[in-house]
């Protein structure tokens, strides 16, 4: 099948990895372009034409760009399985809204310091502050405090049914699951059950495989 959309982007860095989950569990087709960051092509006018902060990712939908890797889930989404924003029910997706900001604004800030820390630093042969990351670890668990509670009552974020809300921890909790400190989820045994349940749906599967790819070419 021809990709009905492209993605730029290298799929181990979990803001492209973000966007892969909401692509695989809609079940659209996507073409991954990798961009050359060490030769600046992310800075380049025709990569600038498609991000004018020349980041990444960026998905190219025929003549239409977006980029911010949650503008960019809310989007397929809505376009291609707006189920999973609970369109339709009021209240459920009230609640969808509701987690989406709880990851993005409670979760995002702590999970990735502590992952710039024990995944980014060591790539570049930079020491690892290990307090920092005690520090962060022991400000997540207060927000796993709140997902516990929630995840008590209902088997997924926004309630009995999947959705973005719980898709867009799964690349972020792919990276902290090869590092000791997914232990810290053994204290959560509802949380526990939920990213068991995530990690193995098809779409969790596929991205993993994608990422663990991604980095080992970019190592050769």
């Amino acid at each position: 099948m021809e990709p009905v959309v492209k993605v730029y982007g290298p799929a181990m860095s979990w803001n492209i990895a973000r966007v892969l989950v909401s692509l695989e569990e809609s079940g659209v087709n996507y073409e991954l372009v990798a961009v050359d960051f060490a030769a600046a092509e992310h800075k380049s006018p025709a990569h600038l034409g498609r991000n004018p902060f020349g980041q990444v990712p960026v998905l190219e939908d025929g003549d239409f760009c977006l980029w911010e890797s949650r503008a960019i889930t809310k989007y397929i989404c809505r376009k291609y399985k707006p189920e999973l924003l609970g369109v339709g029910n009021l209240e459920g997706s009230a609640m969808v809204y509701v987690w989406l900001e709880v990851e993005a604004h409670q979760y995002r800030p702590l999970i990735e310091a502590i992952l710039m820390e024990v995944r980014i630093r060591p790539i570049f042969g930079q020491r690892v502050d290990e307090r920092a990351v005690e520090e962060n670890i022991d400000k997540l668990k207060k927000v796993l405090d709140v997902y516990e509670s929630r995840l008590s009552s209902s088997k997924y974020l926004a309630g009995d049914f999947i959705s973005l809300a719980d898709l867009n921890h799964v690349s972020t909790m792919l990276c902290l699951g090869i590092t000791i400190y997914i232990s810290v989820l053994d204290m959560y045994p509802h949380v526990r059950a939920w990213w068991d349940d995530l990690k193995g749906r098809p779409a969790a599967r596929k991205v993993s495989d994608l990422m663990h790819m991604s980095v080992k070419n970019d190592l050769k």
